[in-house]
């Protein structure tokens, strides 16, 4: 099934041309087919919604939870929503950045320090260095607080985990909470293990599946409404509604949304290549094919045709394997996935020459959000037989969910 773009062709070819940002490789950014964009509905992202949500900005103070894909599309181009904000009038007082910056050229896990943007002169208070979650003088003067940064839609991946702290910070101290929506490229489906409460973790905050099929703005009103803020408070809460978007659409991300997620085949093959960061087996870090390959050294080279080294790069100063020839599979020529797959991480554990190396435990617990997957992979269990145990939570996470969706499916 080909990926489609979700905005008009001339914005889309546009943004095509540069959205690689300056001193960042270019992107990798054809679609599995060629479409004939002028015929597909245009999906129009929040921030583009500007009289839905500006009456509540003008004569406040506002802070902005933002990273490099907070923008505002344009008929060519785009504009960062902190300057088209600024432009008109609103007084923007400080930014918040999460996971990899505020401009997301940081490698991933690495601490993000407070600085000030070049540009506007705002200052950015980090939100993955010494904390995570906004100290209450941090909020201090502020009168609302936005958010939009580009999901992916998958448990591990941080930004849901920032929402979730900006959301508490913001409801002990009684500062509303607007949240921009943005499409989920992963939103078509919900699948994987659920995660248990008592490994919580930033890499997952709540008992949800591993790709939860929603919406940040979606998910928002979940945290809220299902009482998984701090203390079961809630924030008051606004969410932006996208235009023309249903969970069953098809869209390719103009911008990459982190350094290591460059392209829509990665971003396909994320819920299920981002098992490997649990483990010692590279996933691409390190490549220019981040989440569409993985391979080690310790794998068996005879099982396999296809093999890579990872060197330092852009979005991974320290890869796994560095230096190493890793042999295992290339996927890159991936379609479009409509669930999660396990038969690549069972592949490469098979294929372990050395199985004590393979998995990290704590950290595939935490990216996995049970102790039970490593569990059957390590005792034989197939891939039918692990999703078979993955039902009945499946199920029950689909009733709650129901409750907060805000589009077709």
């Amino acid at each position: 099934m080909p990926i489609l773009s979700v905005f008009k062709s001339t914005v889309f070819l546009l943004v095509l041309v540069f959205s690689s940002c300056k001193g960042q490789p270019k992107d990798n950014v054809k679609s599995h087919r060629q479409v004939d964009l002028d015929r597909l509905p245009q999906i129009e992202v929040a921030a583009n919604r500007m009289n839905l949500y500006l009456p509540d900005l003008f004569e406040k103070k506002v802070g902005i939870v933002a990273n490099q894909t907070s923008v505002v599309f344009h008929n060519v181009g785009y504009t960062h929503l902190v300057d088209s904000l600024l432009s008109h009038k609103v007084d923007v007082v400080k930014v918040f950045a999460p996971e990899h910056g505020f401009r997301g050229t940081a490698d991933a896990g690495e601490h993000i320090k407070d600085g000030v943007d070049a540009k506007t002169g705002l200052p950015i208070i980090s939100l993955y260095g010494k904390n995570r979650k906004p100290y209450q003088e941090q909020l201090d003067g502020l009168d609302v607080v936005v958010f939009d940064i580009q999901d992916v839609g998958v448990r591990f991946y941080t930004y849901i985990a920032t929402l979730q702290l900006v959301m508490e910070a913001c409801a002990e101290k009684d500062i509303p909470v607007i949240v921009l929506d943005r499409p989920n490229p992963n939103g078509h489906y919900v699948d994987g293990p659920t995660m248990m409460t008592e490994h919580s973790s930033f890499l997952g905050m709540n008992p949800i599946p591993l790709v939860y099929g929603m919406t940040i703005g979606e998910y928002a009103q979940m945290l809220n409404g299902e009482g998984w803020l701090q203390d079961s408070k809630k924030v008051e809460l606004k969410v932006i509604p996208l235009k023309n978007y249903t969970h069953q659409s098809e869209f390719h991300l103009p911008i990459r949304p982190s350094p290591n997620l460059p392209n829509d085949v990665s971003i396909t093959l994320y819920p299920s290549l981002g098992l490997f960061e649990g483990t010692n087996v590279n996933a691409g870090r390190g490549t220019e094919f981040q989440f569409q390959r993985y391979g080690a050294s310790f794998l068996d080279s005879t099982a396999y045709d296809f093999s890579y080294v990872p060197q330092p790069n852009f979005g991974s100063k320290y890869p796994k394997e560095e230096g190493k020839i890793c042999y295992g599979k290339d996927l890159s020529q991936s379609e479009r996935m409509n669930r999660v797959s396990l038969r690549w991480i069972i592949d490469a554990y098979q294929n372990a020459l050395d199985k004590s190396k393979f998995f990290n435990t704590d950290g595939f617990t935490k990216h996995a959000g049970t102790p039970l997957l490593q569990q059957q992979i390590e005792s034989g269990l197939s891939e039918a037989a692990i999703k078979a145990t993955w039902q009945e939570d499946l199920e029950a996470f689909e009733r709650i969910r129901e409750n907060y969706l805000m589009y077709e499916e």
